[in-house]
């Protein structure tokens, strides 16, 4: 826990860049994580002690100078306000923040090597981030990893978990890839799971099985001889 006056001396957000400026490799960096937002905006949407971040600067005070930030390509945090004072974040700065830090960060491994596995892998020990995923999908076997890794940090080391979905029991939720059609394209992507190990559909996926259902229904109705077009009014 950080001193009154050592906090006083950090700077604020606003004085803080939001993003290292560093582009993004590919459109999976921005397009992957942000179905898991999407996802969580209607899996919690009820719960307002959460933010997930996406591409978004996190400062700190555990690496060699808190105006030096990491930016994951996605972080969640708990005990957190959703809008911070009402207003959207520009960065998040953990002295801002409760001292609260993310419990779940994700890196997406790109065709340029960023140290996902060891220089990010120690900053994110050091920070105190329970779960740490690197998602691989191309570059893999590059690596001589798996395409998807979960560490979790136990007595003060990452330690790589087993087993996909993985559930995270301190979140209350688990990970793990998933094929299906999403804009047109049928493509990999990461997604959660509840606690039995079920995944969590998205909006467009909810919406195809409500229709598939209001189908069945009326060929049911057509079976029995009703037009489920023209069915009488009881009010």
């Amino acid at each position: 826990m950080l001193s009154p006056d050592l906090k006083n001396a950090l700077p604020t957000t606003d004085e803080l860049p939001c993003s290292d400026d560093t582009p993004v490799d590919n459109e999976d960096q921005n397009f992957l994580p942000n179905i898991l937002l999407f996802l969580l905006n209607s899996i919690w949407a009820n719960r307002m002690d959460w933010y997930f971040g996406v591409d978004m600067a996190v400062y700190h005070t555990t690496g060699v100078n808190p105006r030096v930030p990491v930016v994951p390509d996605a972080f969640l945090s708990l005990g957190v306000e959703r809008k911070k004072g009402g207003k959207s974040r520009k960065s998040y700065a953990v002295w801002e923040e409760n001292e609260i830090v993310p419990i779940f960060t994700l890196e997406i491994v790109s065709h340029t090597p960023g140290g996902e596995y060891d220089e990010k892998l120690d900053i994110y020990r050091k920070l105190g981030v329970l779960y740490y995923v690197i998602y691989n999908p191309e570059f893999w076997r590059r690596e001589r990893h798996q395409p998807l890794e979960v560490y979790k940090l136990i007595d003060g080391n990452y330690q790589l978990q087993i087993g996909e979905p993985y559930l995270m029991p301190e979140i209350g939720l688990g990970i793990g890839r998933h094929q299906a059609v999403i804009g047109g394209i049928q493509q990999e992507f990461l997604c959660w799971y509840d606690e039995q190990g079920k995944r969590y559909l998205t909006d467009a996926e909810q919406a195809q099985q409500e229709r598939q259902r209001a189908e069945q229904l009326a060929e049911y109705l057509r079976s029995l001889g009703v037009d489920p077009n023209n069915l009488p009014d009881n009010s």
